[in-house]
């Protein structure tokens, strides 16, 4: 009977860097005996394969083909509110009329419209944060008028109580340049505005992760830590079989990358991706490029486009040292004993899966959240380094070479790995029973088990 009456539709922003913990959330309730359904859109909903959750479509506006058939992000975030919201109201009743009420909707922070939604409905309402919580507090004091946007002297360092001194190139780009991403900035805020009229916000990190944050925050604020959402395989094995996220809006090449890791030495590989957003230039391809050949170490690099843009004389030197493919399962390849070092954009499900995995990084960052993830991973966490641009903006192949040797090779190699493992049992302690995180998705569970809301 208990389980009858709570139902949680998780709604997720479609695209794979939150498809992806949101669906890992729904998961872990649905492990814990909550009936627990994913919304996503058309276009997305048959990339999802995940046996213990249902899943059901809503529209966006643009059935056919995504955000690619918008004439523009704010085109589709407005058809995405009003569609959105049309659809996933109509969802909630037809589970209702199913004998399966919804008496709550997990939704994504990107889709702040949800929590009205909820509230016409009068069921519980709680927003999912996918990035960092450092992060999240900066967006809570510029929406309370206690950080201005931007700062008016850009060279100025910016002292926040719970995070660590940040330049202006650790700033997450919606702020340190915030003209470029007007209409993502907007929602963010949006969300941001209506923060405590949430039932719960849930953020994909764990206390031990930002400590000096969760202490200066502690009361002010409702940010409640559930996180890392990776795979259960990966850490607390509560979950069978639980080794994937459950979806994939690209193919991967899996297999052939494993016959070659397979033959490599242990810890000797370096793992190079910029996640599913990522779009290099030609000229930072070929730095790369050059910069991994001269490390003369072997490297597994995704790379979607390649033959656009690696240089041939490159292709035809590499050999058996280096595999280049356009899409991978990342999980598998970071827990794979050979590798030894992730050079990575920082966006913070890789970052998340870098440190669950206890896989020393290499941070080559881009825009969004990824600066700001870097700091944390080189000057807090201490389980890698942030390469340097150049004066155009591009990280150069002996800077690549020079941070690559930085992590895997001397005593700095050394201590970085040491880091990396500790901050893996961390992890792994998080989500484990008793583990702070679990216990905090424990108590959403008894609440939502207790019935609907009043």
């Amino acid at each position: 009977m208990d389980k009858q009456k709570s139902h949680v539709i998780v709604l997720t922003y479609p695209a794979q860097g939150h498809i992806n913990p949101l669906l890992q959330f729904a998961k872990r309730l649905a492990s814990k005996g909550l009936k627990a359904t994913l919304a996503t859109t058309y276009y997305t909903v048959n990339s999802i394969d995940a046996p213990t959750v249902g899943v059901e479509p809503i529209s966006d506006g643009f059935d056919e083909g995504g955000f690619k058939q918008a004439s523009s992000l704010d085109v589709y975030l407005e058809a995405f509110k009003t569609v959105g919201s049309r659809t996933l109201t109509e969802l909630v009743f037809k589970f209702k009329a199913s004998g399966s009420p919804v008496n709550c909707i997990v939704y994504d922070s990107m889709l702040p419209w949800a929590l009205d939604v909820a509230r016409d409905l009068g069921i519980y309402a709680a927003a999912f944060m996918t990035t960092s919580a450092s992060v999240c507090s900066m967006y809570w004091r510029i929406d309370l008028g206690l950080l201005s946007l931007p700062s008016k002297q850009q060279t100025a360092t910016v002292s926040l109580p719970g995070l660590p001194p940040l330049g202006c190139c650790d700033l997450p780009s919606f702020l340190a340049e915030p003209t470029s991403q007007t209409a993502y900035l907007e929602v963010i805020m949006e969300k941001f505005h209506s923060l405590n009229e949430d039932d719960w916000v849930f953020c994909n990190s764990f206390e031990d992760l930002e400590i000096e944050l969760v202490k200066a925050m502690r009361g002010k604020w409702p940010l409640v830590m559930v996180g890392p959402m990776v795979p259960s395989a990966y850490l607390d094995q509560q979950i069978d079989g639980d080794r994937a996220y459950g979806a994939s809006l690209w193919k991967p090449t899996s297999s052939q990358c494993f016959t070659w890791l397979d033959t490599k030495p242990p810890r000797s590989v370096i793992y190079v991706s910029f996640g599913t957003m990522g779009n290099i230039s030609a000229e930072q391809v070929e730095e790369i490029a050059w910069g991994l050949k001269a490390s003369n170490r072997p490297f597994l690099w995704v790379l979607k486009e390649s033959e656009k843009k690696l240089p041939t004389e490159f292709l035809n030197s590499v050999g058996e040292t280096g595999m280049v493919v356009s899409w991978c399962n990342q999980l598998e390849v970071l827990a794979h004993q050979a590798t030894g070092c992730f050079v990575t954009h920082c966006g913070w499900n890789s970052t998340l899966e870098g440190l669950g995995l206890g896989v020393p990084m290499v941070c080559v960052t881009e825009r969004s959240d990824q600066p700001m993830n870097a700091k944390f991973v080189e000057d807090v966490w201490k389980v890698g380094v942030r390469a340097k641009k150049d004066e155009v903006g591009i990280v150069t192949r002996e800077e690549l070479e020079k941070c690559i040797r930085g992590v895997m090779e001397g005593e700095n190699g050394e201590e970085i790995k040491r880091n990396a493992n500790k901050w893996r049992e961390l992890a792994r302690s998080a989500v484990s029973v008793g583990g702070t995180s679990d216990m905090n998705i424990n108590e959403f569970v008894v609440k939502l088990l207790e019935g609907n809301k009043l």
